[in-house]
């Protein structure tokens, strides 16, 4: 049988469920009787060997005669059962550490020699723990069984079932993603232009921000080798109140080597009575008409073309920030036309934002 016939009959539930289940049952067994076996603890002396249960006798014996307890002499002898007699014969041949006049008061005490006066309630509790003793045995295999038949079926459902419900499922999502792919590359190959005209996009609309001064303005500037440059700012009010934070920082590389090529930054801001934090990114003229590089930038924040005097607007709840790109300069090197820059210089104004009344 080859290895595709095996992995076929793997599959199948009618095979492999029996399977499991067998080799459950195998491994419970190798567990249970090998691996962890059971242990008898908590056993009357009853059960001990000979030599055991005379020197048990001769304890009890000292012992009940040195703290003249009968109550444990009792006991003793009804642990004992049907081996007391035999056992108290060996202990009067063998008096070891013990006294004659220890063991006829044992015996005054126990009666020896009527075994009528042994209490049948002691008996009845020995066998009681011998049975309680075997019955787990067989609940604990039983509970093996069950444990093993549940990992089977979980096995099966993940391996089997799950499988091929995922299977479509990401069938159905791949197709999908395929058909929105092909549509996307339909409409840009029908706007479609040469790669060396720049378009400028449409106009960002007006800023609508007050005439007042802004509570905060910064000014920061990027020169290249500068590879760590991320500037942020604290946004406080004229009396001292957090209202945020704002920053730039750089978001895309192009290129290898040293100094970064940097291709974009990222313009953003945080607003303290808002949830999240806004992010423009500023790129490049070649980042921005490179689809792979402005797909990838747009899930950073909204793309804008890098132009001198150019105003990038961002809100928030609270707060609107004018970022003004101040200058700019592309580097030259080993890379694309105007994919990397030189420098760029940022001017950020931030006013509180005006509610509709």
């Amino acid at each position: 049988m080859n290895l595709e016939k095996i992995k076929a009959s793997l599959t199948d539930f009618r095979i492999s469920i029996p399977v499991g289940v067998v080799l459950g049952l195998i491994l419970g067994l190798v567990i249970g009787w090998g691996i962890w076996p059971v242990q008898w603890t908590d056993l009357a002396p009853y059960h001990l060997r000979q030599d055991l249960r005379e020197d048990y006798l001769r304890m009890s014996i000292f012992t009940t005669t040195s703290l003249g307890d009968g109550s444990i002499a009792t006991k003793a002898w009804s642990e004992l059962e049907d081996t007391a007699e035999e056992t108290l014969n060996a202990v009067k041949l063998d008096h070891g550490y013990l006294k004659p006049e220890q063991i006829s008061s044992f015996m005054a005490i126990v009666g020896a020699g009527a075994p009528e006066s042994i209490p049948t309630t002691a008996l009845s509790e020995v066998q009681g723990e011998e049975t309680e003793g075997r019955s787990p045995k067989w609940l604990l295999l039983g509970g093996l069984c069950l444990g093993l038949l549940l990992i089977a079926g979980a096995v099966f459902y993940f391996l089997v079932i799950r499988k091929r419900s995922s299977t479509e499922n990401s069938s159905e999502a791949l197709g999908s993603e395929v058909v929105s792919r092909l549509k996307e590359t339909f409409r840009r190959d029908e706007m479609a232009v040469p790669a060396d005209i720049d378009i400028p996009d449409e106009p960002e609309p007006p800023a609508q921000v007050e005439s007042v001064e802004p509570v905060a303005q910064f000014m920061t500037t990027y020169s290249i080798g500068d590879d760590l440059y991320d500037d942020s700012f604290s946004i406080d009010a004229a009396t001292g109140e957090f209202l945020g934070e704002c920053g730039v920082g750089i978001s895309e590389i192009i290129g290898v080597g040293d100094p970064k090529h940097v291709a974009a930054f990222e313009v953003w801001m945080f607003d303290k009575n808002d949830i999240q934090t806004v992010t423009k990114v500023v790129m490049s003229a070649h980042a921005h008409r490179d689809d792979k590089i402005r797909m990838w930038l747009e899930s950073k924040g909204e793309p804008i073309l890098s132009e001198p005097g150019k105003r990038v607007l961002l809100e928030t709840a609270t707060l609107q920030l004018e970022a003004r790109i101040v200058d700019m300069a592309y580097g030259e090197g080993p890379a694309p036309d105007q994919s990397f820059f030189e420098r760029l210089t940022l001017e950020l104004s931030v006013w509180p934002k005006v509610r509709a009344n």
